[in-house]
């Protein structure tokens, strides 16, 4: 199986150590371009993350990791296989402050952007026509230089638009984050499967902890209330009468005020540890 992996950029770095705890080899070297893992029949391919879903998309590779946004904006016959929890971001248009801009009172302005396939399909299902101006970066400069009159991008913080005087508004035009992809209408490649299940074990590794703990008999009933795990706790006895040992995973999120209601429960020798991988 063919995979590509982003070279470089955001989703990079987070894109091979992931595939790393998934048990995939990953280059030392970046500027290494072709990587073959032959213990798990795959190959990876190192390549600009907006590239990824067009060469998926042609079939030339098997399956891919880039980002939502990146496969709207592309057109590419690819599929959303599976969300991959990191590279979080949101779109939003913004404008100059003050001016009271409305995502209707772009009609007839001109919006620069990155991603004029993305915003151009959001615009169309508005029913609102604008201009799209494709800029490859520094998007927050086109209002200033006289390029648009509004633009659509990336908002993290939204401290770079405040010192290009600048705000956001309207909702959302879309929440990205990196995901696995295949071709669309087409046979899931060989190897599929694999890939997503160990995937979808590092994400319940990385979203759940393992916790341990005694429990008086009388109370495991309450106490597996708290601790319900994924499908039921797993007890047993302890060599003191009348007390149980009882295990189940629990949201990492959630572990210090799981923690603090089995205490105040009546449990007692709570122990929490980390998941390095899993199957469900």
């Amino acid at each position: 199986m063919k995979i590509a992996v982003p070279n470089k950029g955001a989703l990079s770095e987070a894109a091979t150590q992931m595939l790393r705890e998934a048990g995939y080899r990953q280059r030392s070297d970046s500027k290494e371009l072709v990587l073959t893992d032959a213990a798990n029949h795959v190959e990876f391919y190192y390549l600009r993350p907006r590239d990824i879903a067009v060469y998926v998309g042609e079939g030339t590779l098997d399956v891919g990791i880039t980002g939502r946004d990146m496969l709207l904006d592309s057109g590419a016959r690819a599929d959303e296989v599976l969300s991959l929890n990191f590279g979080g971001t949101r779109f939003r248009f913004a404008g100059p402050v003050g001016q009271g801009l409305t995502v209707p009172g772009l009609a007839g302005r001109r919006v620069a952007t990155s991603y004029p396939g993305l915003v151009g399909a959001y615009l169309t299902q508005q029913g609102i026509e604008a201009r799209l101006i494709k800029l490859d970066g520094a998007v927050e400069s086109a209002i200033r230089l006289g390029v648009a009159d509004a633009i659509a991008d990336v908002v993290e913080t939204g401290r770079t638009l405040q010192q290009a005087g600048m705000e956001v508004f309207g909702e959302p035009i879309m929440v990205s984050e990196a995901i696995l992809i295949k071709r669309a209408e087409l046979p899931e490649p060989a190897g599929l499967d694999l890939l997503v299940r160990r995937l979808s074990g590092v994400l319940v590794a990385r979203n759940y902890v393992m916790m341990d703990y005694d429990c008086p008999s009388a109370l495991v009933e309450q106490a597996s209330a708290v601790t319900p795990g994924l499908e039921a706790p797993t007890v047993s006895p302890l060599a003191k009468d009348g007390w149980m040992a009882v295990r189940a995973m629990v949201p990492r999120g959630q572990a210090q005020q799981v923690m603090d209601d089995l205490w105040e429960l009546g449990a007692r020798a709570i122990l929490v540890t980390d998941i390095a991988a899993c199957r469900l």
